[in-house]
């Protein structure tokens, strides 16, 4: 048993079962014993790989959408460039390079930002990041970023802030909480919080009993956050993610330990524990403040901004092996059997801004 599992069994027993969020929140970022906050998760030798650690190529068309965003806003100056839970730095890292490469005048006019909430990941980062001679600047929140316009990239953000779940329950859907069993190990149980029905999807009236809805309001207001931002100063925000384009009834909340899943109350503190984002809460939260949204798999954006001819370029430096790796990190990122469906984007701007988007008019 981990030392985070006897606490949070301790406080059970003294306090009563605690909310699926509280104890994602607790398991992830708890400051003595919290995943994010005791290991380095990132990779083959952590518990999971992001798209920046499978290809140079997801950064690189990143960067390039940003830039097209930045000229379709006006070619606003001294912007803001950001990236919101950065991870390694891989991503800023790749990003920077092609900037750099693409307009050095923008690199050098605009403020780099990364918004980063641990310690421990920040000193990863500046070590990523070392050879850069950019001036970056490391933000707790969004609400501290330069009153300025916003370029903001997020990959793998929202599925790790906590969710709410909820629990058919005859008419009823009471909150899903973590308790006890009668030998005091964790259990899910039934709490006694309720949701309202209008925050409920259509199909909830169908549902079956012990049927789960997820519902995740911390993850609304980080976009709400940013959204407000991009409204006040003028800016674009690009999000990857897994999760679904609407919302619907089932539970996806997992653990993941060196790259495989488990049980979510087997080893709070040493997995990585998410849960599929709703891209449509989120794009609603962006378009009440007045942003434009878009919305796409993450296949169809990256093959839109031309991953294709980005592989082939990049493949006709190198011998056949090489091909054979560009081949793999393309199937793996856009592929639909990989990354390409599972994984969505939203992309949000300021109003009447023309930005690059599978469909967009």
């Amino acid at each position: 048993m981990t030392a985070l599992k006897k606490r949070i069994a301790r406080l059970i027993a003294a306090s009563g079962p605690i909310s699926v969020a509280d104890y994602m929140a607790t398991c992830l970022f708890d400051p003595e014993d919290g995943y994010y906050t005791t290991r380095e998760p990132f990779g083959a030798a952590g518990d999971f790989t992001t798209a920046p650690e499978i290809s140079q190529m997801f950064g690189e068309l990143a960067a390039v959408w940003l830039y097209a965003a930045w000229q379709a806003l006006g070619r606003p100056v001294r912007p803001t460039l950001a990236e919101i839970g950065p991870g390694r730095g891989t991503l800023m890292r790749d990003m920077l390079r092609v900037l750099g490469k693409l307009d050095p005048a923008f690199v050098a006019d605009a403020s780099v930002a990364l918004i980063e909430t641990s310690p421990r990941l920040r000193e990863v980062q500046k070590a990523t990041l070392t050879a850069s001679s950019i001036d970056i600047a490391w933000h707790e929140s969004v609400a501290t970023l330069p009153e300025a316009p916003l370029l903001i990239v997020g990959n793998e953000l929202f599925d790790a802030i906590p969710t709410r779940q909820f629990v058919r329950v005859g008419a009823d859907w009471r909150e899903r909480a973590i308790g006890l069993d009668e030998s005091g190990y964790l259990a899910f149980v039934t709490g006694v919080a309720s949701l309202e029905p209008g925050l409920l999807p259509p199909e909830a009236a169908a549902a079956a009993p012990g049927a789960v809805f997820e519902f995740a309001p911390a993850r609304t207001a980080v976009m709400e956050a940013i959204a407000e931002h991009i409204a006040a100063s003028s800016g674009a925000g690009l999000f990857f993610d897994y999760g679904h384009l609407a919302p619907g009834i089932g539970d996806t909340l997992q653990a993941l330990r060196r790259h495989r899943h488990e049980d979510v109350l087997k080893s709070p503190g040493e997995a990585d524990l998410t849960s599929h984002v709703d891209f449509a809460a989120l794009a609603g939260a962006a378009g009440a403040h007045g942003l434009d949204a878009y919305l796409a798999t993450q296949g169809e954006f990256l093959l839109g901004m031309g991953l294709l001819e980005r592989a082939g370029k990049l493949g006709a430096r190198g011998d056949e092996d090489a091909r054979d790796k560009i081949r793999a990190e393309v199937e793996r990122l856009a592929g639909p059997s990989a990354m390409g469906t599972l994984f969505k984007v939203l992309a949000v701007a300021t109003a009447g801004t023309r930005v690059p988007f599978p469909g967009a008019g």
